[in-house]
């Protein structure tokens, strides 16, 4: 018979890893689509990156496929709009409704560009009509971050 966790355990977790990849070298985390593709900016947390917008989703747990096939166009037009694209990251093992996209920027003013910017390209604009009209996405917040530098 398996222990209930409490709540406050599992978030204290959850911000230990998240704290872990904000903090870490972050080479390992590109997905392998946008590695081979070269639409990275060097696989890695670019070294004038002052801050990372994490956002966290919320999922429909039984349209997770059709979040993974969004997730894949913004590893494309995201690096083109000029975000610094840590990475999307899915479910995999427990909870199956939540995941993560990292993005980094110079500064709060470099995302705002960035969001000016992929208002005005088609594919952007395509992929956010999807999200809408499949009602993948249930929730989504985000959180400004700024790495510790040595």
């Amino acid at each position: 018979m398996t222990q209930p966790v409490e709540r406050r355990t599992v978030m204290a977790g959850v911000v230990k890893i998240l704290a872990g990849v904000a903090m870490a070298p972050l080479a390992w985390i590109a997905p392998a689509a946008a590695k081979s593709s070269g639409t990275t900016k060097g696989n890695a947390m670019n070294a004038t990156t002052n801050v990372v917008c994490q956002i966290r989703y919320q999922l429909d747990p039984f349209k997770r496929a059709q979040f993974e096939e969004y997730s894949k166009v913004w590893l494309k037009v995201i690096p083109e709009c000029g975000g610094d694209l840590l990475g999307y990251f899915m479910p995999h093992e427990g909870t199956n409704d939540v995941a993560f996209a990292m993005i980094g920027f110079d500064s709060l003013a470099a995302y705002e560009v960035y969001r000016a910017k992929l208002r005005g390209v088609p594919e952007s604009v395509a992929n956010f009509n999807f999200a809408e009209r499949e009602k993948f996405i249930l929730r989504e917040e985000r959180v400004f971050l700024r790495p510790v530098k040595a």
